[in-house]
């Protein structure tokens, strides 16, 4: 019975050897070229277990993944106005026909030389017709999609697609950014002064603006006050003579008492009269200013 188990057991392990030679995986994130002599036989872009001839096929595997470049160091160009500027940049990317690519470049890091150098001419090509200002703010976005849409184009050649290309900092050279900053603080203060010359201008002229127009108030305001003062004195004054008529002695009696007042008002005013003066006639004789009126 055990001899009759071996050759089974045999044949079957045998069977699992050819089977562990002849069967593969994909996984998801991968393409599969299987190759027969050297030349490739079969590309396999779908996940799952896959078939293959023992010893006569082998298979490589390539990333099929959206992958990066990121720029080691800043790359120096020069814009339109002849000014250099660091341009620190990256770019993402993915393989699209894994067959074109593996006889385009046949390796990830021959792809990633290749994607470089595409990329470093199309910003070179670009930063030659735009200025600082464009590139910084200005159409730095229209600038990466053309940048982007060049560099795709070579790169469908070698079975790659450029999905997007990014400007993470533009900059000046550290000998330059100095002096560029010198300036701008130049035109800063420059600014700052016309601006603080016309606040200035404004601020006289608002000043002389209210000087006129108090001088304007107070003289119509003195106009009034010296026709409420004539129309005043023109009424007092027809009071007055309106009294003398009627009483003119009461009226002088009246006229004095008053002139009485304001000379005695201060104890420190000193007189020098004549007491025979008639300026003391109603102080000598009261009775005198009591005459019948009209």
């Amino acid at each position: 019975m055990t001899q009759r188990l071996i050759p089974t057991l045999v044949a079957i392990a045998g069977a699992l050897f050819v089977a562990s030679l002849s069967l593969f995986t994909v996984d998801q994130r991968q393409y599969a070229l299987v190759f027969q002599f050297g030349e490739v036989v079969k590309v396999i872009s779908q996940p799952g277990i896959q078939f293959k001839i023992p010893l006569l096929q082998n298979v490589r595997y390539f990333d099929r993944r959206v992958q990066t470049i990121d720029a080691e160091t800043p790359e120096l160009f020069n814009t339109r106005e002849k000014k250099n500027v660091l341009v620190d940049s990256f770019v993402k990317w993915r393989v699209v026909d894994v067959s074109q690519f593996y006889k385009s470049v046949g390796t990830e890091a021959a792809a990633v030389a290749r994607l470089k150098q595409t990329i470093n001419d199309g910003l070179r090509a670009e930063f030659g017709q735009k200025t600082v200002a464009d590139v910084i703010s200005g159409q730095r976005d229209q600038v990466m999609e053309t940048v982007r849409k060049r560099a795709d184009a070579d790169a469908r050649k070698i079975g790659v697609e450029i999905l997007d290309v990014r400007l993470k900092r533009v900059d000046f050279p550290d000998k330059i950014s100095s002096s560029v900053y010198d300036r701008m603080q130049s035109e800063r203060r420059t600014v700052a002064s016309k601006l603080r010359s016309e606040g200035a201008a404004d601020a006289e002229r608002v000043r002389a603006e209210a000087d006129k127009q108090r001088d304007v108030i107070l003289a119509e305001a003195y106009r009034k006050a010296q026709e409420l003062k004539g129309a005043g004195d023109a009424k007092a004054g027809a009071i007055y003579a309106e009294a003398y008529g009627k009483n003119p002695e009461f009226y002088a009696f009246w006229r004095s008492m008053d002139a009485y007042k304001e000379s005695f008002k201060n104890k420190s005013d000193v007189l020098v009269l004549d007491p025979s003066s008639d300026f003391f006639k109603y102080l000598k004789n009261p009775q005198a200013g009591q005459g019948k009126s009209k």
